[in-house]
């Protein structure tokens, strides 16, 4: 009897586990899907990109970001085409969404399900509850405009107070007039609509997800700006960031090299010479803001250079 109970007491355990993790991606799942992420995770298996990166990443042009993508052989990365509130950039931790339209007898299931789970509200707050600092919720909802405004400004302020970041949505939002007027939130967007969500049900949290001709797993990190979004696989955002940090020193160091004329243009824009990495180590220590590095980590990233 007693060992009866034990097999009745563990298949319980499994059946509230498996329904907790419908919808969502297993972390089991996630870590196969993001193994090249050798860093800190979540407890949900979501890649961890430390918060210091995040902010370096703000400093950074997307256009270098994406050549170094592309570089790499990742080519479906970038989604423009967005409308915003303001000019505010953004950067982040993908956490993802996926809606699809609704169905009677699936969204009475799901709704029915999440409420046993605690769930509450309507799907479209769902994914706000499990937001952390530094996360950037994306969401594909299949571009729906009328009846697609998955967010007004209650879901916003929520959105910003657990974030402190905005969303990426490849859908409707509403209440422009009002989440504009929150300080730092920015809504990446198809467009603006008053119609309050209808006919659309979450199918999917945090899993892989498709925005425009991108892909999104939960982890990346996002760069949003006016050129559009870049998606960058979480194992690859340090390489980013540092690459296109350079780019921008390099960039700096070659203006004024060639407005002096110590060097042309060829020089700049080619394999550097000794004399060259030399000279561009001694004006870097002369511009701290710009960083530090070393003559390694600068033969390093020419050795790649394909810019």
């Amino acid at each position: 009897m007693r060992r009866k109970l034990t097999v009745l007491f563990i298949l319980l355990n499994l059946f509230v586990a498996g329904s907790l993790s419908a919808q969502t991606t297993s972390k089991e799942e996630l870590i196969f899907l993001t193994s090249a992420w050798k860093g800190e995770r979540f407890a949900d298996g979501r890649p961890k990109i430390a918060d210091d990166l995040l902010q370096r990443a703000k400093r950074i042009m997307i256009d270098d970001a994406w050549t170094v993508l592309k570089n790499e052989g990742y080519l479906n990365q970038f989604e423009g085409g967005w409308k915003t509130l303001n000019d505010t950039l953004m950067t982040g931790r993908a956490v993802t969404a996926m809606y699809m339209p609704s169905r009677p007898d699936v969204e009475k299931n799901i709704k029915e399900r999440g409420a046993r789970q605690g769930r509450k509200g309507n799907t479209n707050s769902w994914p706000i509850d499990i937001l952390a600092r530094g996360d950037l919720y994306v969401a594909d909802a299949f571009g729906k405009i009328s009846g697609g405004g998955i967010m007004g400004a209650t879901l916003a302020n929520s959105i910003y107070s657990k974030s402190g970041n905005g969303v990426v949505f490849d859908g409707a939002a509403r209440d422009w007039q009002e989440i504009r007027n929150i300080k730092g939130f920015n809504a990446f967007v198809r467009d603006f609509h008053p119609s309050f969500t209808e006919e659309m049900v979450l199918m999917g949290l945090n899993t892989p997800v498709r925005i425009g001709s991108a892909i999104v797993l939960p982890g990346d990190l996002v760069i949003a700006t006016g050129e559009g979004v870049l998606f960058v696989p979480a194992h690859l955002a340090e390489e980013v960031v540092s690459t296109s940090e350079f780019v921008i020193r390099k960039d700096q160091f070659g203006f004024e090299m060639v407005r002096s004329g110590k060097y042309s243009t060829g020089d700049i824009d080619s394999q550097w010479t000794d004399a060259i990495k030399t000279e561009f180590l001694s004006w870097l220590e002369k511009h701290p803001a710009l960083g530090r590095m070393t003559r390694a980590e600068l033969d390093n990233v020419m050795s790649k250079r394909t810019w």
